[in-house]
């Protein structure tokens, strides 16, 4: 994947459609500088109303709200993806600890996320080992009737 990521990057260089290391394109390409954390929203804060806002600092190329898989409900956070970093930056300098539905909302920049194992689930190894407990000895009692 790395490979392809370098050969990809040379091309586009060669072609004149980037003028950076591939690296920095890349970074760029899946969003990590330019998508930007907003936390605090408004439960009836709605994807469209989210990208219609915040492209008053630029492109928006994409504007997601997460949602709790059982309730189908807003979880009160998001994220939003401009075209570029310059626009990004003058979004989190705009936005940042302003009013918006009504609620006073904070954006960051978005972390990379992490993965655990690969992307892959735990193994299931099945039950622990038992504890072996201390040997204890009964004493019994003799009735002497």
């Amino acid at each position: 994947m790395a490979a392809l990521a370098r050969i990809g990057g040379r091309h586009l260089k060669s072609v004149g459609l980037i003028n950076s290391s591939a690296s920095c394109f890349f970074t760029q390409r899946r969003g990590v500088a330019s998508k930007l954390f907003v936390g605090g929203l408004s439960f009836c804060t709605t994807e469209q109303g989210l990208s219609e806002a915040f492209s008053k600092c630029g492109q928006v190329v994409e504007a997601q709200i997460v949602m709790d898989r059982v309730s189908d409900r807003s979880k009160g956070f998001g994220f939003v993806t401009f075209a570029s970093v310059d626009e990004a930056q003058k979004a989190l300098m705009e936005f940042n600890g302003q009013q918006f539905n009504g609620r006073v909302i904070f954006v960051d920049y978005a972390k990379a996320k992490q993965s655990f194992g690969g992307g892959r689930y735990p193994i299931a190894r099945g039950p622990p080992d038992p504890v072996e407990v201390a040997a204890t000895t009964t004493e019994t009692w003799k009735n002497d009737d």
